[in-house]
């Protein structure tokens, strides 16, 4: 199953977790910036979220059973979901960090090194970010891009806090590093609040975006023109990279269940070709019936 394959890249995750964590610890030590301390918190979350990831993506890629004849797949919701609260909690935690310094402003030291340091970090969540989100959209894994979209959290996190190193530097304003801090974790809070969103979407069963649909009533509509059938009944829902499609196709009464059946299959086939991870399933109907 294609989730059994997405795992590499939840170990790719938690890979620049560790070594982000590192560096920006090392930072954080050599300069005594609560920015840099915030951005080491913040790695500490991404690693927690990316263990999360790699759970949901093993747990989803398990096959149906008789317990669950859909599948496991909306186990990548609630990796989401927890993502989602754990920005939201960085967020807070890097306010936290910052509010003593607002009293009590400490200066930086060693500048030049620390911020050397935090380049290489970010460099390297952005490099796994990029990863991820391509796969994510690929691959349609919820999980993949919300820990990509983390990890861009995390690359703007370090942009604010290089950018705040730099002007307490230039200018000597020390109360620059913790304002610089608060506004990250206020920034960032967006995308926790769109995961989390996202998140209650897919548990709640919310049906295909509108451009899909377009895409599955156009391919039907065809089959509407050429053939002389009718539809109705359409249903839609997705679990993480799945999507389950279900409608009504009423054929003419003197045609044969063969012919029906034949129809069906081809228009299926046509659907899951066309929209990837698509499952569909066909009830057929004669058109004359009210």
């Amino acid at each position: 199953m294609v989730s059994s394959n997405l795992t590499r890249y939840a170990w790719l995750s938690i890979a620049a977790a560790v070594i982000t964590l590192v560096l920006k610890t090392i930072a954080y030590l050599v300069t005594d910036s609560v920015g840099m301390l915030s951005d080491a918190m913040e790695s500490i979350v991404n690693l927690a979220a990316a263990i999360m990831a790699l759970t949901m993506l093993t747990i989803a890629a398990r096959p149906a059973d008789d317990d669950h004849a859909f599948g496991h797949s909306k186990a990548e919701y609630f990796s989401s979901g927890v993502e989602g609260a754990l920005i939201l909690i960085a967020a807070v935690s890097i306010i936290w960090a910052a509010l003593p310094r607002l009293m009590h402003p400490q200066a930086i030291e060693q500048v030049g090194l620390g911020l050397m340091i935090s380049l290489v970090a970010s460099a390297v969540n952005f490099g796994a970010a990029f990863v991820l989100l391509r796969a994510g959209k690929k691959h349609h894994s919820i999980t993949l891009e919300a820990d990509a979209h983390h990890l861009m959290t995390d690359v703007w996190t370090s942009g604010g806090v290089l950018i705040g190193i730099g002007a307490v530097y230039a200018t000597g304003w020390l109360i620059l590093d913790p304002l610089i801090a608060i506004a990250v974790a206020i920034n960032i809070v967006w995308t926790g609040f769109q995961l989390l969103r996202r998140s209650v979407d897919g548990l709640m069963d919310m049906s295909l975006p509108t451009d899909e649909l377009t895409i599955i009533h156009d391919i039907i509509g065809r089959y509407v023109t050429e053939q002389g059938i009718a539809y109705n009944s359409l249903k839609t829902r997705q679990a993480g990279s799945h999507k389950f499609i279900s409608v009504h196709i009423l054929v003419p009464a003197n045609w044969t269940v063969q012919r029906g059946h034949d129809l069906l299959d081809l228009l299926e086939a046509d659907i899951e070709k066309t929209l990837h991870g698509s499952h569909v399933l066909t009830h057929l109907e004669p058109i004359e019936s009210p």
